[in-house]
Order: structure tokens, then sequence, then C-alpha cells
């Protein structure tokens, strides 16, 4: 059953998940307006331009193809006019640093793809076919029931449909222990654990049910929109100016204004106050829970959040290089010695690894539009504990240890020679720009304890017309999830309860 929409909107922040609801509202007639701390709209997939480059400054792997077409065609667009998508082959390049830094390329073609899990564990092609059978019917049954559904008491998850259902999920058997029983070679396991780290967390603690990301790289791909990453919140930004949403960057809001039990608006830092039927925020939970709301309705007490396990923030290192790498692919991982154990150092021992497992991004090999003419971009990940302490001169030293470090795994003897540009970001940079709890990069993991109904909801109990969106509530972290959890917003707001994506606006 649906119900009168609001005529008025108030986003707080403009990652992805806040412009996907802006343009959902705004294609539906609601006049919204989204208010941005920060210089450019993104949130965390934002840009750094310098000197020519173009450097997507989060997220930078384009998965789950269906959902971002899904939501396009829900506001009445077409993605592929919006962005020009290239499907990546080889997906990635991985180099198994305790194997003597083998590299092998993956590439979403599972009749390729088959040949390497052959070569490392004889008869697991015919096990991978089977596995991503498997993951492939999950992913149908979690996209269909759960996704997009609501989940506010425990019956909503814990009724015959989801317990028949949910027991195809393998929720409660870790994601390690999964994998394990298909397949024994130790490469192979990390080939099918590495996404977890997508999530926040640890195959030896994500739930199994996240074996489903296989599906969506074996059998969906990799992808890149030309320009880059952040040619999708352009393309967001435009879909919902188009239909009337104003953005306003360079607006902090100082809390959420609240009469008679219901939420009315907004303060801003300077003190100016804008009202509207709902508000909406895109901040993330922890800081709205404790820093925009009166202290008599806060939901969650500093324990609870003190608590919370941390998706894992990153050392983040920006590169400008002279000259060409054939070295690199587009997206690159290095996976450590010890692969236990560097999971270990980011929940349960935090600690700095001299040789960590790392991400290289060479958005330049596929697109030279985001790199000076004789030039490569390139972007590194090192995801490391939240609770480490650093101050400039460890963080400008571990600099070097890095850059050393890929010079040696990728045999580039004089890459410190032609870095023309080079910026870091880490833990301090994800607080300050995002009040990010701890300075998680992602925010809170995809444990089963943060999965679903003890998840953060996607409204306020106690305050009508108070909603979230993005990666804190459900379903979680990543972009596409993001626009999933815009359309479940926007379905509480209109009162729609179905557990189906929706066909119309």
């Amino acid at each position: 059953m649906t119900q009168s929409p609001p005529q008025t909107a108030i986003i707080i922040g403009s990652g992805i998940g806040g412009l996907g609801l802006a343009g959902m509202l705004a294609k539906k007639g609601i006049a919204v307006t989204v208010l941005e701390k920060n210089p450019l709209p993104g949130g965390r997939a934002n840009l750094i331009t310098k000197d020519g480059f173009r450097f997507d400054k989060g997220p930078s792997w384009y998965l789950m193809p269906d959902v971002f077409e899904h939501w396009y065609n829900l506001v009445g667009e077409d993605v592929n006019k919006h962005l020009d998508l290239r499907r990546l082959d080889p997906s990635y390049r991985i180099i198994f640093r305790d194997q003597n830094n083998r590299a092998v390329d993956l590439h979403s073609d599972v009749s390729r793809d088959n040949v390497l899990f052959e070569e490392l564990e004889p008869g697991s092609s015919k096990k991978l076919t089977k596995y991503l059978a498997s993951s492939g019917y999950q992913y149908e049954i979690a996209k269909e029931s759960f996704m997009y559904r609501q989940f506010d008491k425990p019956s909503d998850l814990f009724n015959w449909y989801t317990l028949i259902e949910g027991s195809k999920l393998h929720v409660f058997e870790s994601m390690h222990k999964y994998v394990s029983r298909y397949f024994k070679n130790p490469m192979l396991q990390q080939i099918l654990e590495y996404q977890m780290v997508f999530l926040g967390t640890s195959p030896y603690e994500t739930p199994a049910l996240y074996n489903l990301l296989s599906f969506i790289d074996f059998e969906m791909g990799v992808w890149y929109p030309m320009g880059g990453i952040y040619t999708i919140i352009e393309s967001l930004v435009r879909i919902a100016e188009k239909h009337g949403t104003v953005i306003r960057t360079n607006t902090e809001v100082q809390s959420i204004l609240i009469t008679d039990g219901k939420a009315t608006g907004v303060r801003l830092a300077d003190g100016t106050e804008l009202h509207a039927d709902i508000v909406v925020s895109n901040a993330d939970v922890h800081h709205t829970d404790t820093k925009l709301l009166p202290t008599e309705y806060r939901q969650k007490s500093d324990a609870y959040w003190e608590s919370r396990v941390l998706a894992p923030s990153g050392f983040i290192l920006y590169l400008g290089v002279k000259g060409k790498l054939p070295q690199l692919t587009h997206h690159n991982l290095v996976f450590p010695d010890q692969w236990k154990e560097g999971f270990d150092a980011l929940f349960h021992d935090p600690k700095w690894i001299d040789r960590p497992s790392y991400y290289l991004c060479a958005p330049s090999t596929t697109d030279p539009s985001v790199a000076p003419a004789d030039h490569e971009n390139l972007f590194l990940l090192v995801p490391i504990s939240t609770k480490l302490e650093y101050d400039d001169t460890f963080l400008e030293e571990y600099k070097q240890k890095m850059i050393a470090l890929i010079a040696k795994d990728f045999e580039i003897p004089d890459l410190a020679e032609r870095i023309v540009v080079e910026q870091t970001y880490s833990i301090k940079d994800f607080k300050r720009d995002y009040h990010s709890l701890g300075g998680s990069g992602l925010g809170l993991a995809h444990t089963l304890m943060q999965t679903a109904i003890f998840r953060p909801n996607n409204f306020h109990p106690k305050v009508r017309d108070l909603y979230y969106v993005g990666a804190g509530t459900n379903p979680g972290i990543g972009m596409p999830i993001c626009l999933i959890s815009a359309e479940t917003v926007y379905k509480r707001i209109i009162g729609n309860k179905s557990r189906q994506p929706l066909t119309s606006l």
C-alpha cells in the first residue's frame, strides 16, 4: 500500500545513496535539496584533479551492472547514454607473493578461467562450475527477496519464507569454510575470498552468503566507465538536477531540527535553518546519531558504537608517473606472504605491515583521458586497521616503503624517479572529510551481527520523517548496494512494503 509522498525533502550528504535517492524523489515531483559539506558531491566516490591527472578518490570497481541499469531505468534513463562502459579484459591481475610473485590474470570468462583453476588444482574446473551455479542462484534469491526489502523486526528475517530461502544462502557458515569445501588449493581459495575486503571484513568472519560476489565477479564481469568512476557521480547529479534537485556544496549541517517528535529540517553550521517535510541523512550513521541529533533522540549508546566492527581504513597513495607501465593491467592485487595473518592485522592485532597486501589501480591503461600523454595514473590502496596511529613523518616513511615495494613487486626499478604527482590519504583524512567513525574507509563491516535486522535501519524509530540512506544502513557497502539503499528508502517513504525491486516509480 502506498501513501501520499511528501512535498519537500532535505538530504544530508551527497554520496551515491543520497544522490540516487534525490533523483528518485525529484522524478516523483518532490522538491529536493541536497546539502554537502565538501567542495564536490560524491561522498567517498570523489575526485582529485591535479596537473592533468584525474584521480578517482575512492571506489574504483564497477560491479553489478544489472543494479545500475535497473536504477537508471527507474528514473527513465538509459545507463549507456550516461556512461561509456567498457568490460575489462583481464578483469584483474593477482600477484601471489608467497609463490615467488607469481602473476595470474582472471577474465570473468569461465572457459578461460577454468584453465587456471585446472592448472592449480586438477578437477577444480568442474567444481568452479558448480560453485558459480550455486553463487548465481544465491545472487538471484538475494536480489529478488532480500536486498530490496525492509528489515524492521525479527519476523521480517526469521519467518518461514526467509528461513526456507535464507537456508540456501549459508548465512551461518564463514566464507572461508564454505570456499574450502570446494577448493583445497590456497591460491584458489584466495581468489574466491579477496572480495570480502570490498565488504570491509575477513573471509574467516564473513557469512558465506557473500559468496554471491563470486558470481558477480566471474559471470557478470568487471567494468569501467570511461572518464573514471566520478563520471557516475556527474551522471547522478545531472539526473537529480534535471528534475529540479538543488545541490549545495560547502554546506555543512550542524543539527537536525525536531518538533514534537518529527524531523522538520536542519540547522546549518552558519546558523541558517532550512525546513522540509522529510529529512534523510546520507552522512555516517554514527555522526548523525551522536552529533546531528539532540541527546534525547539518540538511538544508540557510546558503548554500542564502540563495540561496532568497522571495515578497515586505508593508506591511499595517488601517483602520477611519467612514462608507460606495461607491467600493469587496470586492476592489480598483491596478496601477502601470510593470508590469514594479514586479516588479523586488520581486525584483531592492529599493526602497520612492511609487506602488506595491497591493491594497485592503473586506470590510464584503459583510459588515456585520466592522465597526460605518456603518463600513468596510479591509485594504491593498502587496507589498514582503523586503530593505527601515525604522524606526518611516519606517513612519509611508509609512503616511501610502499613505492619501493611496488617497484619490486612489478619490476619498475626507477618508479620513484618517475613520479611527478603524489598525494597521500589515510585514517585522519576519512575522519575529517566524511566524519567517518574510526576513520573507516567503508563504515560498518558486514559481519553476521551487522547484517539485515542487525544493521542500523533506514528510518529513526522515534523521530517521524527522519530516514537514513547509504552504506551505513541496509543493505550495506558498495556503490551498487548504495543505489539499492536509495530504492529501499524511497519505498519506505512512499509506503511500499514489497520485498522485490520496483518496476516503476
